[in-house]
């Protein structure tokens, strides 16, 4: 098709000729772009259209995340991702199916959706681990204190003794020596080491009530 001559509009006849006029092309042609438009030629990679497409859905599609999510700045966390969404699988809208409209809805729910259920599954596991790690703070304490109190009955037990068989018990038992061990570093025969060490011990069964 030849270009119009010149001083002549599109749709129109000659310059200041009315006849030829369509106002409903002239109409359609400054509406803007339907949103189905915008993202068919978002698809194709056009960067403008997608802009403008940002500009005409994104209060609509905030407001819907907000009600599901709540938190602004979260909210519009969302929206940045379901945009990004629309943008990556722009050519996967097929008009037959719904309306641009829906099918940015449907996109903008779904993440808004998925968005509070990871955030609850979050806090549902920093509670459930901030519980197990008081739980264990809570038995290390308790066990603490039974380690505590042991040792200080074990202690005054260890008063009752004589000297001898204190100092023989503590070195079998706390310091790990054997017998041998002991009646060497005491200077003692191995049968006296085994005495204070067998005396002392029934002593202090007695003293803690335990059964021997």
């Amino acid at each position: 098709m030849s270009p119009p001559p010149t001083g002549v509009a599109p749709g129109r006849g000659s310059a200041g000729d009315p006849e030829g006029f369509d106002p409903a092309v002239a109409a359609e042609a400054e509406a803007p772009a339907s949103l189905a438009a915008l993202l068919h030629r978002a698809s194709l990679g056009d960067e403008g259209a997608f802009s403008r497409l940002y500009d005409e859905a994104a209060p609509l599609l905030f407001a819907l995340i907000r009600r599901v999510v709540r938190d602004v700045a979260l909210s519009e966390e969302v929206l940045q991702e379901v945009f990004v969404e629309i943008w990556t699988h722009a050519t996967r809208f097929d008009a037959r199916r719904g309306s641009a409209h829906g099918w940015m809805c449907t996109i903008a729910h779904r993440r808004a959706v998925d968005t509070v259920r990871a955030s609850e599954a979050t806090r549902r596991r920093d509670s459930a681990e901030g519980e197990r790690i008081l739980a264990e703070q809570v038995v290390d304490a308790a066990e603490e204190g039974v380690r505590r109190v042991e040792s200080q009955r074990v202690q005054t037990a260890l008063r009752s003794l004589t000297a001898h068989q204190a100092e023989a018990i503590r070195l079998a038992y706390f310091g790990g020596y054997s017998h041998r061990e002991v009646a060497a570093l005491l200077d003692i025969p191995v049968g006296t080491a085994k005495t204070r060490i067998r005396d002392g011990m029934i002593v202090l069964r007695d003293r803690l009530g335990v059964a021997s």
